[in-house]
């Protein structure tokens, strides 16, 4: 008998010391997620659906292992593949097909585990429709507020119940002074959100208000980007709105309406042109006073988004007025921009001097500085048909492939660290840093409209998980170090506009949840007595007073879209597109016709009148429509989007288990 103790003994004693490896290696807080341990069950090792991945260590790998993940490596295999083109991954043709989807994701045998249970299966309409009207609600919580308290200032101060324009005192404050021009801001930003939320008694009020009150003849200084995604492209939104022979989201006319809020913006965007003269290379300056015209004092350096995302705004006031002024400089600006980049990797900095054309930030990521003018390259040809703007387009999202792209080859497969896009010299493609910023949340979205969803369902879930640690998104973030580098929220909206995005190519319940999470977040952390505060500490949940224009353009509208099933944009016949701040646009053929070419030869001295032909509206997939994702099957769309195993691994990397 005493054998048979000693073998149950040695028995109980092996299993002891395998559910100890396992609860330290497997479960427990990060240990580095850098480091690969030998072992079949560390997230390192991932199983795929197959059965285990190899353990040995991979071409990339030095002796004895890796020096660290993969994210701090250089592209292509190993360390002297510094700087050398790897072939991009290739979308997907589409994004409904169910190929890439793989098996029956997560427990692998052991039946559902903590992440299915939470997110599998559908989201009951009873649960949609609250969390609209809750939605909805933010929204008007904030727009009543900044109404009662604010108007006609620009900006809403939630905590005190005030309002805020230019600090005419500090003319230094471009925190404020780029963005409040004393045009009642926050109430033209929000026109697009009334009509979207079918509110048109509102919807008709605001816009007889900004009419009759709202000028730009002010001694202001702005900053020519700010204005035009804000401003600019808030009027010609509604403008269209109002003049939309469908109709969609109910009666949003305007009774002896004559195309005021057109005129507006034409007057706006000629006070901005100034901006674009005297410059050597054609790139705006930054900063132009809406009464004066370029201070005297400018700098004459500027951010590759702020010169180069005005295309958009710009081609559509042009194409609207029949004046090719206002398009013209917008695409010199890109095109001046676009042949600065690197000969040897295709990437574009993020500052650059107007007048030399020297690149003063030789940084190249997909955030701040940058963010904005890849998403526009693609836009623009959605929009205007331009093929030089989908050839740009294609090129730099190829560099972005081969320099900024780190981590496993597939998303939703395979072994190492998940993919993630970093911040590297635009010359050498070297890693320059270890953060992401909170604005590269935008970039998901961007891949959907491309039909690379799966790539887009990876970064969506990194972020998302950076939200669930803290409840928010600081606006930088170490992923290296696993914490915030700089702590703010300032209630963005990019991760919001990529998780109705992937909700539209996808329909999988995944989205929805990630949607409630954020909109209670929202509720917990940042409501105040008269509407939501920036996060000053997404840590402590310290408050600044401040609520931008953006919160009620962007934020609460993706909210609402993404809960709101029926509404005209997923159901009209009209396909619309959102511009970088939010505002809905028509995608039709009316736009998709510049008429000064038929009078102007083109850059090679033949009539433009040849090349006149372009993709008709329908033809373009955008995404915003409902119909596109008619074949995504059921047993798809009610399995977790990345598989739970892969969902496991980013929330340990970013310190939630």
């Amino acid at each position: 008998m005493q054998w048979r103790a000693l073998v149950l003994g040695l028995l109980l004693l092996r299993l002891g010391l395998h559910g100890a490896l396992w609860l330290v290696f497997g479960l427990g807080p990060s240990m580095g997620f850098y480091q690969r341990f030998p072992l079949s069950f560390g997230f390192q090792r991932l199983m795929g659906p197959d059965g285990p991945s190899p353990t040995a260590p991979g071409p990339a790998d030095p002796p004895g292992g890796p020096a660290g993940p993969s994210w701090l490596q250089p592209p292509g295999p190993g360390a002297a593949a510094a700087g050398r083109r790897r072939a991009p991954r290739r979308p997907r043709p589409g994004v409904c097909g169910p190929a890439h989807w793989g098996d029956v994701l997560g427990g692998r045998g052991r039946g559902p585990d903590e992440y299915e249970r939470r997110y599998s299966g559908a989201f009951p309409p009873q649960l949609r429709a609250q969390m609209r009207d809750l939605a909805r609600g933010m929204f008007v919580f904030g727009y009543d507020n900044y109404m009662a308290h604010a108007f006609p200032q620009d900006e809403l101060n939630p905590i005190d119940c005030g309002g805020r324009g230019p600090d005419r005192g500090d003319p230094s404050n471009l925190n404020i002074n780029d963005v409040l021009g004393n045009y009642s801001l926050t109430l033209v930003d929000a026109l697009d959100t009334l009509a979207i939320m079918g509110n048109s008694s509102e919807f008709q009020k605001a816009v007889k208000l900004v009419i009759n009150t709202v000028s730009f003849d002010k001694d202001s200084t702005v900053q020519v980007f700010e204005a035009t995604i804000r401003v600019l492209g808030s009027l010609l939104s509604a403008h269209r709105i109002i003049t939309d022979s469908k109709q969609p989201f109910g009666d949003m006319t305007i009774k002896d309406y004559d195309n005021e809020l057109l005129h507006m913006a034409h007057d706006l965007a000629v006070r901005l042109l100034p901006a674009f003269e005297n410059t050597k290379t054609g790139i705006p300056y930054p900063r132009v006073n809406l009464k004066t015209g370029v201070p005297p004092d400018s700098n004459n350096e500027t951010c590759t988004a702020g010169a180069g995302s005005l295309l958009v705004e710009f081609g559509m006031l042009s194409r609207l007025l029949g004046d090719s002024t206002f398009e013209w400089v917008a695409r010199r600006a890109v095109k001046a921009l676009w042949s600065l980049r690197s000969s040897g990797t295709g990437l574009l900095g993020n500052v650059v001097n107007i007048q030399t054309g020297h690149w003063v930030g030789k940084q190249s990521g997909l955030g701040a500085g940058l963010d904005s003018f890849y998403e526009y390259l693609l836009k623009s040809y959605i929009l205007f048909g331009e093929k030089e703007d989908l050839d740009m387009f294609n090129a730099a999202y190829h560099s972005i492939q081969s320099y900024l792209r780190r981590g496993r080859e597939a998303c939703n497969e395979g072994e190492g660290d998940p993919p993630l896009y970093v911040n590297v010299d635009m010359f050498s493609g070297r890693l320059m840093n270890t953060w992401m910023d909170s604005l590269q949340a935008f970039f998901p979205g961007l891949q959907v409209l491309i039909g690379d969803v799966e790539d887009a369902i990876c970064l969506h879930a990194f972020y998302y998980a950076i939200w669930k640690r803290y409840g928010a998104l600081p606006e930088r973030y170490n992923w290296q170090l696993q914490a915030p580098d700089v702590f703010f929220y300032p209630l963005r909206p990019e991760l919001v506009e990529s998780t109705y995005l992937l909700y539209q190519a996808t329909k999988n319940p995944f989205y929805l949840h990630v949607g409630m999470d954020i909109l209670q977040s929202l509720e917990k952390y940042t409501k105040v007595k008269c509407g939501y505060a920036t996060l000053h500490h997404v840590i402590d949940k310290s408050k600044e007073d401040r609520m931008e224009s953006f919160f009620l353009s962007e934020t609460c509208k993706y909210l609402y879209l993404l809960f709101d099933e029926e509404n005209p944009v997923h159901k009209s016949g009209t396909r619309y597109m959102f511009t970088t701040e939010g505002h809905v646009v028509s995608v039709d053929r009316h736009l998709r016709e510049a008429p000064w070419k038929e009078f102007f030869p083109d850059e090679r001295g033949r009539a433009a009148r040849s090349s006149l032909r372009r993709p008709a509206a329908p033809d373009l997939k955008v995404i915003n429509s409902s119909s596109n994702c008619n074949r995504v099957p059921d047993e798809r769309r009610y399995s977790l989007p990345l598989k739970s195993v892969y969902m496991r691994q980013i929330d340990q990397m970013v310190g939630l288990i």
